[in-house]
């Protein structure tokens, strides 16, 4: 197993944890997208059924992250952590080849696909504590280069599923899944090494006892603060389709269209982002991102023509960039001895931004899909003001190499 006590260990490290994520995010796109689907037409669910499951699945994985999180942070396993949340995605996406009853399903994605959902948080947690231990202080780029990486499987996991659901249906779907999920888990077990505690510090000063974290209330604050910057990513996309064929009069054909040039900007963003983190304050280009978002979602509301929304996707991807990329950097600075509860913190906030769309996306539907827009814009607003109002410390974290 690789010793890491230099940028050069750093390096051989960080080549596995890329394939890590490359494996985990494509293994997540290739059946998230079509999970309704799968509801729909193999396990023959009826509409309120796929709802409970729609609802159940996010919610028991914000349970089951946040349980997870909190244990990562007080013993130092967080290796075997993700060894066993692949684990648990091997044996649950491997189950769901062949299980078509409709509570064995609920059950599966309840229980084993909610614990291997810690996938995620637990890789950016893990990658904060080995960036710490070879460049302090200086993690938001490697961060964001991994946030990028997953970027890049949900770009190719979709139009992959697609092909394999006309070639062999979900049972090839989530056999792949399957084999996705053994392969990070070997990937982990094999090539990551155990890395040790934070130690926070202040300055260049080790404190003889733990630095306090931030209160509950401005844990509070951070999470309204990103849930309300990441449902517009749901109900942005979710109004999309609908505003251009009834209001712009577009093909459906134009929504991916929009929605394609978008996450082929998105990366190169996201890499240049967590650059120019390393360089300015995080806050300050959370803070930029929104303010693009505002004026990104008040562009759709007044459009007239499909041509606006592509011509403004560059303010589009820049705002997706900074609210999924150096944020995560940002919640982690905040609880820099508890890595995997600010990741965790961070990454539940999209699964309840996604429920709260939701019912704001139903009332869009009954007046005008321009108002989804609206409340996208109005949702950003309100992050941006939060975020400037909040009051964090300067402390940041430090590891110790053994």
């Amino acid at each position: 197993m690789p010793t890491l006590t230099t940028r050069r260990g750093l390096a051989r490290t960080f080549l596995p944890l890329g394939l890590v994520f490359l494996t985990v995010g494509v293994s997540i796109a290739l059946v998230v997208p079509f999970l309704s689907l799968f509801l729909n037409t193999e396990v023959e669910a009826n509409p309120i059924q796929v709802t409970v499951i729609l609802i159940a699945g996010p919610l028991s994985g914000v349970v089951a992250g946040t349980l997870i999180g909190r244990l990562s942070d007080r013993h130092p396993i967080r290796r075997r952590l993700l060894i066993g949340a692949a684990l648990f995605g091997l044996v649950g996406a491997g189950l769901l080849t062949v299980v078509r009853d409709y509570w064995a399903v609920f059950g599966i994605q309840v229980t084993l696909l909610a614990i291997a959902g810690s996938l995620f948080p637990q890789s950016f947690a893990y990658a904060r504590e080995v960036l710490e231990r070879v460049v302090p202080g200086r993690s938001a780029m490697g961060i964001t280069s991994l946030r990028t990486v997953f970027s890049i499987a949900w770009v190719a996991g979709p139009p992959l599923a697609a092909v394999m659901i006309e070639a062999g249906g979900f049972r090839l779907v989530y056999g792949v899944a399957a084999a996705l999920y053994a392969l990070a888990a070997l990937l982990s077990a094999v090539t990551l090494p155990d890395v040790g505690p934070v130690e926070p510090v202040t300055g260049d000063v080790t404190p003889a006892g733990p630095t306090p974290g931030p209160g509950r209330g401005t844990l509070i604050l951070v999470t309204v603060i990103f849930t309300a910057l990441q449902c517009p990513l749901t109900l942005g996309v979710q109004a999309l389709p609908l505003h251009i064929s009834r209001n712009l009069g577009g093909e459906v054909s134009d929504a991916g269209l929009v929605l394609g040039l978008c996450a082929l900007l998105e990366i190169p963003l996201l890499l240049a982002l967590g650059w120019l983190a390393t360089r300015v304050p995080v806050r300050a280009v959370i803070v930029g991102g929104a303010a693009c978002g505002i004026a990104y979602f008040l562009i759709v509301f007044s459009a007239g023509e499909v041509w606006m929304l592509l011509a403004a996707q560059l303010m589009n991807a820049l705002f997706i960039a900074a609210v999924s990329g150096p944020s995560i950097s940002f919640v982690q600075d905040l609880l820099p001895a508890e890595p995997g509860r600010a990741t965790t913190l961070f990454t539940n906030t999209f699964p309840i931004g996604a429920m709260l769309a939701g019912p704001l996306f139903g009332v869009a539907q009954r007046f005008d899909y321009r108002l989804a827009y609206v409340f996208c814009a109005a949702l950003c607003a309100v992050g941006l003001v939060l975020l400037l109002v909040l009051r964090v410390g300067k402390t940041r974290p430090r590891l110790s190499v053994s």
